[in-house]
């Protein structure tokens, strides 16, 4: 099996912080996106991975290779972004009639990985959602099989979200529905949706199995980046803290990243660190701070500061982007 990752999206409303670092790189309590899936499914026993790259795609191959060089990786650029369904189209070569595993380079959850890997039919991850309307969303029965998909339809019938999710075994039927859609020009939403590739799929006998997910981590807007950051640091961050930062207090769950300088401050709850970043005479709680970043004098809360960003007098919310220096005294 070969686990697809398409990462190759611009962040829009994760921006300034996705001018300058891809949205699957943020940082996420003391991990990364990326890194979060590549653990999962690594796990579950998958060691090739393609992973589909575009905006910033060279920052993604270089921490990919720096962190995972035993991994069999492939990387494919998708230069004009056309939608998920085109990127994964771009992978077919590779690929080559393997079981393919998608994950959305955006999407954390939490469910049994070995299990769906090793299932023999192809399984699609939902989860229960008040508003469907702003996700692919599947009709399903009562033995759990999936009857049809809609990419974002304005009345669902459902309000079973599609997570982001796929293990396809019939992966000849994924590429003959992907390039036949895109022959047609059919799209939803101005892309090519792998969405309507796989009710292509239903529609030609190919069943699908449903499986939920226990928790769905969006990570793509600050406000519930910040929520998962915090929910993500129960799960990921140390117990206990180190104790050598100068007459400081840590509140956790906080992880802190590497070559970090802390004094005269107080860090926590729900706080991630890059690393080698200095606080100072500051208070930071429910915040992601990136690495090689100075912060002097602040007050913050609910914020997110970008890589190599210089801060100094008190603030109450910010979302900085990286190379930035800012003095609010």
């Amino acid at each position: 099996m070969i686990a697809v990752i398409p990462a190759a999206g611009s962040g829009t409303k994760l921006r300034p912080h996705s001018y300058t670092q891809p949205k699957a790189l943020i940082p996420l309590a003391g991990k990364t996106v990326l890194s979060i899936i590549v653990d999962q499914l690594k796990a579950a026993g998958i060691s090739e991975f393609v992973f589909i790259v575009g905006y910033l795609g060279e920052k993604i191959q270089d921490y990919v290779r720096e962190h995972y060089p035993e991994l069999k990786s492939h990387f494919v650029h998708q230069a004009d972004r056309q939608g998920v369904g085109h990127a994964v189209k771009l992978t077919k070569d590779i690929v080559n009639r393997q079981p393919v595993f998608v994950v959305l380079g955006d999407t954390i959850c939490e469910y049994n990985v070995k299990e769906v890997a090793e299932s023999p039919c192809s399984m699609i991850g939902v989860k229960k959602v008040d508003d469907p309307r702003d996700f692919g969303v599947a009709e399903i029965d009562e033995n759990g099989i999936i009857t049809h998909v809609v990419e974002k339809p304005q009345i669902p019938k459902s309000n079973m979200a599609l997570v982001g999710i796929y293990k396809i075994q019939e992966t000849d039927l994924l590429f003959q529905c992907l390039e036949n859609n895109i022959r047609k020009g059919l799209r939803s939403h101005g892309e090519y949706s792998l969405t309507d590739a796989l009710q292509c799929m239903v529609n030609l006998g190919v069943t699908f199995k449903s499986f939920k997910v226990e928790n769905w981590f969006d990570c793509g807007r600050k406000e519930t980046l910040l929520e998962s950051n915090a929910t993500l640091l129960k799960k990921f961050a140390p117990v206990t803290q180190p104790a050598d930062y100068e007459n400081t207090v840590i509140i956790p769950p906080v992880s802190i990243g590497k070559g970090c300088r802390i004094k005269n401050s107080i860090i926590g709850p729900h706080v991630t660190i890059g690393e080698q970043t200095v606080l100072e005479y500051s208070i930071v709680k429910d915040s992601i701070i990136g690495s090689y970043s100075h912060l002097y004098d602040i007050v913050l809360n609910e914020s997110i500061i970008g890589n190599d960003t210089s801060l100094r007098g008190e603030s109450r919310t910010l979302n900085i982007g990286d190379n930035t220096s800012i003095d609010l005294g």
